[in-house]
């Protein structure tokens, strides 16, 4: 559903992104993780059509996304982002409302569909006990459920999610994940960036690795979070054992006077 083929993305005369290549299939969680600087947020950014691209193409559903317009786009993908302007004191329904943007007429009118997708997001996100207050008044983790629930509300095939659980307290972060999972379970395609290395092994069927903006592996999260791949990507040493609680991969930054 998204397939991203060579691409070249540069930004102030530096490339930023060097011939990365990764898809996403419907029903499939795939996780963008990598230091700081890797190119993730531009990633994003190159598939939802806020960034222009310099070689190689993004595909959304079979269309190469420069043949689409802005329009389309966003009838294919909905973005989560990490941090939006909340200063203004929306009410939470309106917000999520935006997410219909795609399909409202040129007079701004609203249809019964709009409004029953509006509130389906609401439920699925959980947010729909907020609907009448300021988005202002939410804590972090609120808030970027009211995010996703916009996302949910334009009703796209994929989903991009650019760091939802960053600065949310542990118990957001889970939910939050817990929701895109669901979402994929349904049948979306979403690709995620996401900073934590253990949350993103428990929830996504895949992993791409990016380092330098290019892709340092790609695979199932054990297949990717190995000892050698992390040293190349982090500059660090690592031991990547199997999570007690769970089973999925666990990884733990050493320090070198760890063994």
């Amino acid at each position: 559903m998204i397939a991203v083929r060579d691409l070249v993305v540069s930004r102030g005369g530096e490339r930023v992104l060097d011939g990365v290549s990764l898809s996403v299939d419907r029903g499939e969680l795939v996780g963008l993780v990598g230091p700081n600087g890797a190119g993730k947020t531009t990633l994003i950014a190159a598939c939802n059509g806020t960034l222009g691209i310099d070689g190689g193409a993004v595909e959304l559903a079979g269309t190469d996304r420069r043949e689409l317009s802005q329009r389309e786009v966003a009838r294919r993908v909905a973005t989560v982002p990490q941090e939006t302007n909340t200063a203004f004191e929306f009410p939470v329904e309106s917000v999520v409302e935006m997410g219909r943007t795609a399909y409202v007429s040129r007079f701004g009118t609203t249809t019964e569909a709009d409004r029953e997708a509006v509130r389906r997001a609401m439920e699925r996100a959980e947010v729909a006990e907020f609907a009448d207050r300021s988005v202002t008044t939410l804590s972090g983790g609120e808030r970027q459920r009211v995010l996703f629930a916009r996302a949910l509300a334009a009703e796209t095939p994929g989903l991009l999610l650019d760091e939802p659980t960053a600065s949310l307290d542990i118990n957001h972060q889970i939910r939050t994940l817990e929701l895109v999972r669901e979402a994929v379970d349904d049948g979306k395609a979403a690709l995620a960036a996401i900073h934590d290395l253990n949350l993103a092994a428990r929830v996504c069927d895949r992993l791409v690795l990016l380092a330098g903006g290019q892709v340092r592996a790609s695979g199932t999260p054990r297949e990717v979070l190995s000892d050698d791949a992390l040293a190349e990507a982090f500059g660090v040493r690592a031991a990547v054992n199997d999570d007690p609680a769970v089973g999925s991969p666990m990884v733990t930054a050493l320090r070198e006077e760890d063994p």
